[in-house]
């Protein structure tokens, strides 16, 4: 076991529309100054950087670092589709935990286009062909954009296998309007009903428009270091990570031919277990929970996936309150992906944000009450799942 390694700063800045937000390296050196604000350290002090992002040039990242501070540390570019952000939290946390570094900035940023994401390569293999080949052999391929195919498609086989209302899936839309409308940050803070989600354009059954996240611009940033700067800086009782797993692809993504298991269950089911297993804590010891709700149907697998209710239970969870307040769980108390916004990059980053500050009691109006130990889900196709858990003494 290595070094304990503690978060003493995060930053966001509020998540746009394409089209609308700052370029990419002014929203990366905004987050990053709130994170040292809030840390109470000046650039120099970092020894490493980590920089997540998509759809960019090969150093952006440099670039978005640059404009904060030119002191010649090591600065790593880091892409792992949706779940790039907490990827580069991952390496950071290797840094402080492994004895490499005392203290490390990992940012993650989006600059996206509006639309659909797409390949961009059609000159070489496609990286997704595997989950393809899941997809064309269980329901063919239509015009509806890719990612919703695949999520919707996992979402119509469990459907299809517990008898699962579509209400079900339009109820955690409706839960992520109603958590965002008080999240400052998020880009859609307008509150909808279950009626009103299931009347917007269908995109692939059971998804409708709003049960899809949408293209977002945005940034986030986070501070980790060890036990002896914390104290080196005055800084006591901070939010620290008590786990964090990453797994990939195993083969049953693949060879069981399920739609489920390819957008990522099976490593959602591992990154938890051995998460729980690491930290020795488990889901009844979590009050707090950020996950990759990509699409309504995504997020009802991962409550089963990650054990927050058994499987074949999650239409039960949800009808019985028990993903909000007043449940067993707040879970995506930003809004998450679905109405905080999805700019890939940042979005592992901006969840950890999120939870640090209801760790810290400082998440205002949707302050999740005695928060002490927090659950991160970030899923990204490809594959990658990183999970962390966070606590406060």
């Amino acid at each position: 076991m290595g070094r304990k390694v503690n978060v003493i700063g995060v930053g966001m800045v509020k998540f746009q529309k394409p089209g609308a937000s700052d370029g990419y390296e002014v929203m990366a050196s905004g987050a990053i100054k709130e994170a040292m604000k809030d840390a109470g350290v000046d650039f120099k002090e970092f020894e490493q950087a980590y920089a997540g992002y998509v759809f960019g040039d090969s150093t952006c990242g440099q670039r978005a670092v640059y404009a904060v501070g030119q002191t010649g540390i090591p600065v790593i570019n880091v892409n792992n589709n949706c779940s790039t952000g907490s990827s580069a939290l991952y390496l950071a946390r290797q840094a402080i935990e492994g004895g490499l570094a005392e203290c490390v900035l990992a940012v993650g940023f989006e600059q996206m286009e509006k639309g659909a994401l797409a390949a961009k390569w059609s000159d070489r293999t496609n990286p997704l062909d595997k989950h393809v080949d899941v997809m064309n052999a269980q329901q063919g391929v239509n015009e509806a954009p890719f990612a919703a195919q695949m999520f919707g498609g996992a979402g119509r086989e469990y459907r299809w296998k517990y008898d699962t209302k579509r209400e079900t899936f339009a109820k955690i839309a409706a839960k992520a309007r109603t958590h965002a409308a008080k999240n400052p940050y998020a880009l859609f803070r307008e509150v909808l009903s279950v009626e009103e989600i299931l009347a917007s354009a269908d995109v692939f059954d059971p998804l409708t428009r709003y049960q899809c996240c949408p293209p977002t611009c945005g940034a986030a940033a986070v501070i980790l270091c060890s036990d002896e700067f914390a104290k080196k800086k005055g800084i006591s009782n901070p939010v620290f990570i008590a786990a964090q797993t990453m797994t990939t692809d195993f083969p049953t993504s693949f060879e069981g031919q399920s739609m489920i298991k390819m957008i990522g269950y099976d490593m959602a089911k591992s990154a938890a277990s051995q998460l729980y297993e690491k930290a020795g804590l488990g889901p009844k010891d979590v009050q707090v929970v950020e996950l990759h709700d990509c699409f309504t149907t995504n997020e009802l697998l991962t409550y089963e996936a990650i054990g927050l209710c058994p499987e074949g239970e999650a239409e039960k969870f949800i009808w019985d309150g028990d993903n909000t307040f007043g449940g067993k769980f707040v879970v995506n108390p930003s809004g998450g992906l679905l109405s905080k916004g999805h700019p890939l990059g940042a979005t592992g980053l901006a969840q950890c944000t999120e939870l640090v500050w209801h760790l810290r009691g400082t998440a205002g109006e949707r302050q999740v009450p005695n928060a002490k130990v927090a659950l991160q889900h970030n899923l990204g196709l490809g594959g990658a799942c990183v999970m962390t858990m966070y606590r406060r003494n």
